[in-house]
């Protein structure tokens, strides 16, 4: 699968999103090692610190059937590029290796892709 195609998989999500108090709705789409797709959205609460982020809700559904080697995440806004936020960097890191891809962009522009390493430098996971 292409980095384009994951980015319209995610892009596609958007619509998805449970966005009632910031209008601000993203979607993700994460590739696992054996070619799996699992898509998330953003999904808000009135307990603002229940709200939880596309990236992550991928993760988790990814997660919960048994998934556990990721090779890149997907995440764009209904608005275009969007980022993880600082908890979802950390969350990823306990998944991910250092060359695991995070991808992002406008539908039609440019895409942009960063590493876990670079994205959370200095990151790390307790021992297993």
């Amino acid at each position: 699968m292409t980095d384009r195609e994951l980015l319209k998989i995610a892009l596609s999500m958007t619509e998805r999103a449970y966005a009632p108090f910031s209008g601000f709705c993203v979607g993700a789409a994460l590739l696992t090692k054996d070619g799996r797709v699992f898509t998330g959205v953003n999904i808000e609460n009135s307990s603002l610190g229940a709200t939880i982020c596309a990236e992550r809700t991928a993760f988790v559904k990814a997660i919960s059937e048994g998934a556990r080697e990721f090779e890149a995440v997907a995440v764009v806004s209904g608005e275009g590029a969007v980022w993880p936020c600082g908890i979802c960097r950390q969350f990823m890191k306990e998944f991910c290796d250092d060359d695991f891809r995070i991808i992002t962009g406008d539908e039609d522009g440019p895409l942009q892709v960063m590493t876990m390493a670079e994205i959370l430098p200095g990151g790390f996971r307790l021992e297993r």
